[in-house]
């Protein structure tokens, strides 16, 4: 499966911030993607990070000054400009901002900023009283306005030795972001998706639940991949240990009614509904408000049946479901495409060794109600998902 960042030109800016060495990482992370990575260091980030450690990993050109005779950019200096897919400034500091926002080109950085028409993404990194500095602030204000996308300031300790706002971004954080912006004209670009995900927490009282094995790992994938595709994401998540994913709006819920609400909410104007998450078939018939203490031997506990969310989900869009088996996998997953009048089910094997539940891959077959059968060979839960976006990309009613 490409990477939807397999041969896009990126222009990767770095200036001068102790942050700089993140920017190492991110090169890292997008030259493995499949980008192609051009770097452009400003005089202050070559104080912090070498030319030397981005070429190795990139293994293209890096840039340092506008005018460079041994540069194969030299006679055209806004060449990487013209050919950017993408220009993004990680880290991005006021100084820079500034002379952005006032359209100053005054070296290899900010005249590749004003010269080319690819989006623009910044990621800042500076004091946090430089950033919440009104004229940063206006900066920052003018540069959203002409369509700039920023992405952070977190906040947490700085190199300052304050704590606030002006931590950059975590690499992976900043990926995503760049994948987003990527994706704004793929092939989903304009539709809505929600997407579940995780396993739904029964709470029996104010400590203990009834859940399941299930890690999130398959809607969060979904979720990305809808988004790298320019889809508008809606990720409606159960608790899990992974990072939400950038550039997707996340509703976090714990109980199969919470979500059942969570999804009906987000499902207004939505093209289709991917239900990967664990949801609990049962739940306590009564919670306790204080911690239940230990008492016999036996303890039993009465159940009562959770809301069916897809059964219950009805509307224009397209749905799709997951069957976890353990036997007659593919049995149970068509009788449960009936059953609820599916569009699409996805059918995964959740025990031996390769069990798709709380793992990083998965052999999944996919089943249409037009009797279309898709076995899947072992695939990262990613490619899996890019493979559910493309039948469900058929499945969508194209615009009149």
């Amino acid at each position: 499966m490409p990477s939807p960042l397999q041969n896009k030109r990126i222009v990767l800016g770095v200036t001068g911030s102790i942050a700089a060495y993140k920017a190492v990482d991110l090169a890292s992370k997008l030259t493995q993607a499949g980008a192609l990575v051009d770097t452009i260091l400003t005089y202050g980030a070559s104080q912090f990070v070498t030319a030397i450690a981005f070429r190795s990993l990139t293994h293209r050109p890096v840039v340092t000054q506008v005018f460079d005779p041994h540069s194969e950019l030299a006679v055209e200096h806004v060449a990487l400009a013209r050919a950017a897919d993408i220009v993004v400034v990680a880290p991005a500091t006021a100084h820079l901002m500034a002379k952005m926002a006032h359209g100053l080109a005054d070296d290899a950085l900010t005249t590749t900023l004003l010269a080319t028409e690819a989006p623009i993404l910044v990621a800042p990194a500076m004091d946090a009283h430089m950033f919440t500095h009104p004229a940063t602030q206006e900066n920052v204000a003018t540069l959203k306005r002409r369509g700039v996308v920023f992405v952070g300031p977190a906040s947490g300790r700085l190199a300052s030795g304050l704590v606030g706002i002006g931590r950059l971004s975590e690499p992976a954080e900043i990926f995503g972001h760049i994948c987003a912006v990527l994706g704004r004209r793929g092939d989903l670009a304009g539709r809505a998706i929600v997407v579940s995900a995780g396993g739904t927490q029964e709470a029996i009282d104010p400590v203990r639940v009834v859940t399941n094995r299930s890690s999130g790992r398959m809607g969060y994938a979904l979720a990305e991949a809808a988004r790298d595709r320019g889809a508008t994401v809606t990720l409606v998540a159960a608790p899990t240990a992974l990072r939400d994913p950038p550039a997707v709006k996340v509703v976090k819920v714990e109980s199969a009614t919470q979500m059942r609400d969570a999804v009906f909410a987000a499902l207004v104007g939505a093209d289709a509904l991917i239900m990967a998450a664990a949801v609990a078939d049962y739940q306590p018939a009564a919670f306790s408000p204080s911690k239940v203490k230990k008492g016999p031997e036996r303890w039993s506990l009465e159940m009562t049946r959770t809301p069916d969310i897809l059964a219950e989900a009805q509307g224009g869009f397209v749905r799709v479901g997951f069957a976890a088996e353990t036997e007659d996998v593919l049995a149970n997953a068509r009788q449960k495409l009936e059953k609820k009048k599916l569009d699409l089910i996805v059918a995964n094997q959740v025990s031996g060794p390769e069990s798709a539940l709380g793992g990083e891959t998965s052999r999944a077959t996919i089943l249409g109600r037009d009797g279309k059968q898709e076995e899947l060979p072992l695939l990262s839960k990613y490619d899996v998902a890019w493979r559910v976006l493309d039948r469900v990309k058929e499945l969508i009613p194209q615009p009149a």
